[in-house]
């Protein structure tokens, strides 16, 4: 399963959003959204994914087989938009959690992403998410 990297992206997704302890019902739902949008699902399927991924990133013992897959199946400037969701579900609940903003920190390297383009992505979900 971790060679798929739809469910790597959905359980990093999850992993994120599990990171500081407040597993929120906003975010859950910005996963689904995120998934439904980047994979063209309905609302239904988008569920199944994330509830799949919350299996998968449970019995998972690192972050190192998602990101693996993702950066194995999805070129770079694909991936600079995966970092995009992640700060989108870090930004969810409207807060910057330290644990998400550390294990986010964590993530873009391990993706290939360099800081500058981790930061704009950053940066373009802040102006989206709080320009509403």
């Amino acid at each position: 399963p971790y060679d798929d990297a739809r469910v790597a992206l959905a359980a990093l997704l999850v992993r994120l959003a599990r990171s500081d302890g407040d597993y929120a019902a906003i975010e859950k739902d910005q996963i689904d959204r995120v998934l439904a949008h980047r994979y063209e699902l309905t609302d239904t399927e988008a569920q199944a994914l994330r509830a799949e991924a919350e299996a998968l990133e449970a019995e998972a013992p690192d972050t190192v087989r998602f990101t693996l897959a993702i950066k194995e199946a999805v070129p770079y400037e694909a991936r600079v938009h995966v970092i995009e969701a992640l700060w989108f579900i870090v930004l969810a609940d409207g807060e910057r959690d330290t644990e998400e903003d550390a294990l986010l920190r964590m993530i873009a390297p391990m993706l290939g992403v360099n800081d500058r383009d981790s930061n704009l992505a950053r940066k373009r979900v802040e102006d989206t998410h709080y320009g509403d």
